[in-house]
């Protein structure tokens, strides 16, 4: 891997995080093996990059050697160059089965829309639907997997902080100022949170009904990021006890809110919406010129278990964008049929695990 890695690929269309070294560090102990591949023009600039990890994954009873290949958030390169396009998804597809990948996964930020889709101002991009197509006539299946979030919210940070404080929705407009006049404060966090941060993060997942990691994974990833210089970690207190905090790793200008936790407490003084506005500033003021909520549902409906966090985000005054998402190469079909079939199973049982070693951790702490 080149030295310059991050460097290099910052300059490429479609940056992101989870194309970094430090994200290929923070995998690494989980797992997986990061393989890192350039592609150059004929003036021999880089023009695409790809950051691949690789897994193996034990079947038992079964002798064949097998893993799985994946490209967070990638490959980067201009989609709309369809000579380079085709050129790379030939690669990564070798470079997959060399490696002795059953299939391959690519998770490309290619935009097929803009807006909540039947509301007004929705538009599509050609350029997403055409690239849907080429990779259904190439073999590609849209993933039953999708491991990231699909579709996104993003915030605009070239403006004025007046100018993004009045493109927000009047209530989280006002519930900004609310959280001010009730009290709440923000402060910068560091490593000496992160005990802190994983608690509360314990507690908003028991108590919204989702699932995280152990407590070692962050620490690791927060850790990295922090010491890359990429993190800033925001701790909302009243009377300086600590009521909620998020996690916002930067890379390539964009700024991240990757994690929120929060404490039951003192949710009527809606620390929530004053820690995402001090997010926004302190991202725009390290030079960021988006801020990116990570995060909207794959079916805009209300029934669906995102639609309250997804409001609470598109009332931040961000433009709702909508991926190609996550599109599966089968390199060896049978192999790949069986792991799909049985991975829900597996997935079912992770998380239920999952669920009671988090509720533990809660009960533990708090």
């Amino acid at each position: 891997m080149a030295s310059n890695w991050n460097e290099t690929i910052a300059r490429l269309p479609g940056a992101h995080l989870l194309q970094t070294e430090e994200w290929g560090r923070i995998k690494a102990p989980v797992g997986w093996t990061p393989h890192f591949r350039m592609w150059t023009d004929a003036g021999g600039q880089v023009a695409a990059a790809a950051q691949m990890l690789v897994r193996r994954i034990p079947m038992r009873g079964f002798a064949a050697r097998l893993s799985v290949a994946y490209v967070p958030k990638g490959p980067l390169l201009d989609w709309g160059d369809a000579a380079l396009r085709g050129r790379v998804l030939v690669d990564l597809i070798t470079d997959a089965r060399k490696r002795g990948a059953m299939f391959l996964k690519i998770d490309p930020e290619v935009p097929v829309g803009y807006g909540v889709p039947g509301e007004p101002g929705a538009v599509s991009n050609g350029l997403g639907e055409a690239l849907v197509d080429q990779l259904k006539r190439g073999g590609w299946m849209f993933s039953r997997d999708q491991v990231q979030y699909k579709n996104t919210v993003l915030v605009d940070l070239s403006v004025s902080e007046d100018q993004m404080l009045a493109r927000m929705k009047q209530k989280a407009r006002y519930n900004v100022r609310l959280a001010e006049r009730k009290g709440v404060v923000v402060r910068s966090g560091s490593a000496a949170d992160f005990g802190l941060l994983y608690r509360m993060y314990a507690e908003t997942a028991v108590r919204d009904g989702f699932v995280i990691r152990e407590e070692a994974y962050y620490h690791r990833l927060w850790g990295t990021f922090e010491a890359a210089g990429m993190l800033d970690v925001l701790v909302a207190e009243v009377d300086g006890e600590p009521v909620g905090a998020v996690v916002v790793p930067r890379f390539a200008g964009r700024a991240i809110y990757l994690h929120g936790m929060s404490h039951a407490a003192h949710r009527e003084k809606m620390p929530s919406y004053l820690l995402q506005w001090e997010a926004m500033r302190r991202a725009k003021a390290a030079g960021c010129r988006v801020y990116d909520l990570w995060g909207a549902p794959d079916v805009f409906d209300e029934r669906d278990g995102m639609w309250g966090v997804f409001r609470f985000k598109e009332g931040l005054g961000g433009e709702v964008v909508r991926h190609v998402g996550a599109w599966d190469y089968p390199i060896r079909p049978f192999w790949f049929r069986v792991y799909t079939e049985i991975l829900p199973r597996i997935l079912d049982v992770m998380r239920a695990r999952g669920r009671r070693n988090v509720g533990r951790a809660a009960a533990e702490n708090f």
